[in-house]
């Protein structure tokens, strides 16, 4: 059924709408009005796949019936409690949860409101880190170019998106990037990782010869780069950074916004590499999208370092009012509930193997010049269009909604990552409809 049009906001000028073309939308609208299991729905009638878990959040689908009735009891039981010198039962019960499926050596949640808190969090974190402990000349701090780490000052200066820094400023300063493992030439239709490229590592070498690696602080890395186009990491790539830290004492943060939660058919991508960070970032799948939260996880070494002096000092001058807020605690424990009782990390590990070989079944489709894949994440990239590039990518994005499926558009590539319940079938659907958008092209 069409949205009633008495339903329909009277202007569309008020909302300035987050990375948007403003202007085009606001000339067509695309509104969703509802969502269950792998669909949205249209507010003029029609239903649509969700190819991309939302903005790769929605990891347990919509409109799931345990999440829901959580946030309605919490709600009504307690809506909010402060996050400074209170807490309530429900924030300690998540962090158990979580740190019950972290990677081993991980012990400690602090608790955010989005992946760009958690991000500025474990940066801030990280620096102050290092001056507990008698090293307070480590400030600097080394992300990676193409990373994505956010849109806060911390999160943008480590990050490595161009548009996301090009008109802020100078932005924070002692920041430094390695070169990204983006290699075309080389890797082109690789399945998984990538056999070229972890030499790459060796940059941090540079940077640490640079500056002196006693100076730095901490290096910030997506194991799988996402919204950059779903970059993978080399083979052995991860390993020789973790290597490098621990030969300069630099602390390794792996942001896991999008991978965190069973994107690769494991809790945490650091399970699945077999690399152990220092501290990890997540939000997203955390409450599966339902309400903004995100979270820094830390190992030990790093909490116990601010552990001291007299008990009624504060030992960590850093959060927000919403930290561990009652309902979005609620709805993470019955996200991460629902993850286990139907063995969705599982599922999608297994799914993957057949994920990998539908999405590599569009290599020769009109535009296509790579595919890339790990777990349950994927990205087609396109051959832009002379003199205007992200002009096929936003196209296709376009009409890929207008026939029925929702995707993720970043420059020229899409990517896709449907929600972890898909079924083969909606895999067949995804590949179907997105087959076919190219085939018209």
């Amino acid at each position: 059924m069409a949205l009633d049009q008495q339903q329909w906001p009277n202007d569309l000028s008020a909302f300035w709408m987050p990375f948007t073309a403003n202007r085009q939308f606001k000339k067509s609208p695309r509104m969703f009005v509802s969502a269950d299991g792998m669909f949205y729905r249209t507010s003029d009638g029609r239903d649509v796949l969700d190819g991309s878990a939302g903005l790769w959040c929605c990891n347990a689908g919509h409109n799931r019936p345990k999440i829901v009735e959580a946030i309605q009891q919490q709600v009504a039981e307690l809506d909010y409690a402060p996050a400074f010198q209170i807490s309530h039962p429900k924030s300690f019960q998540l962090a158990n949860q979580i740190i019950d499926i972290a990677p081993e050596g991980i012990d400690h949640v602090f608790f955010t409101n989005s992946g760009s808190e958690s991000v500025d969090s474990a940066l801030k974190i990280a620096i102050a880190y290092h001056r507990a402990r008698g090293e307070g000349q480590r400030t600097r701090l080394v992300g990676r170019e193409r990373g994505y780490h956010g849109v806060n000052f911390g999160g943008i200066s480590v990050g490595g998106i161009v548009n996301n820094r090009r008109v802020f400023g100078s932005l924070l300063t002692g920041v430094d990037h390695l070169r990204h493992t983006h290699l075309p030439d080389r890797n082109a239709f690789s399945r998984g990782c990538p056999q070229h490229g972890a030499e790459l590592a060796e940059d941090l070498e540079r940077i640490a010869a640079l500056h002196g690696g006693e100076t730095i602080a901490a290096v910030i890395i997506e194991p799988v780069a996402g919204s950059t186009g779903v970059l993978v990491p080399p083979v052995g790539y991860l390993e020789r950074i973790r290597e490098i830290c621990d030969k300069h004492g630099i602390l390794l943060i792996f942001d896991e916004v999008i991978t965190g939660f069973g994107r690769l058919g494991e809790p945490f991508a650091a399970q699945r590499f077999g690399v152990s960070p220092d501290m990890i970032t997540c939000a997203k799948g955390l409450t599966s999208g339902v309400i903004p939260m995100g979270a820094v996880l830390s190992s030990a070494k790093i909490h116990d370092a601010f552990m001291t002096g007299p008990e009624y000092l504060i030992e960590l001058f850093h959060g927000y009012t919403y930290s561990a807020n009652p309902v979005a605690c609620a709805a993470g424990i019955a996200t991460l509930e629902i993850y286990r009782e139907e063995g969705l990390f599982e599922k999608a590990k297994a799914l993957a193997p057949y994920w990998e070989d539908a999405l590599h079944s569009l290599r020769d489709h009109p535009g296509v010049i790579d595919i890339r894949n790990i777990g349950m994440v994927g990205a087609v990239e396109l051959e832009p269009f002379e003199g205007a590039p992200t002009k096929r990518g936003f196209e296709t994005f376009l009409n890929s909604y207008e026939a029925g499926l929702l995707t993720r558009v970043t420059g020229d590539v899409i990517a896709l990552s449907p929600p972890l319940i898909a079924e083969r079938s909606h895999i067949d659907q995804i590949i179907g409809i997105f087959g076919g958008v190219l085939r018209s092209a």
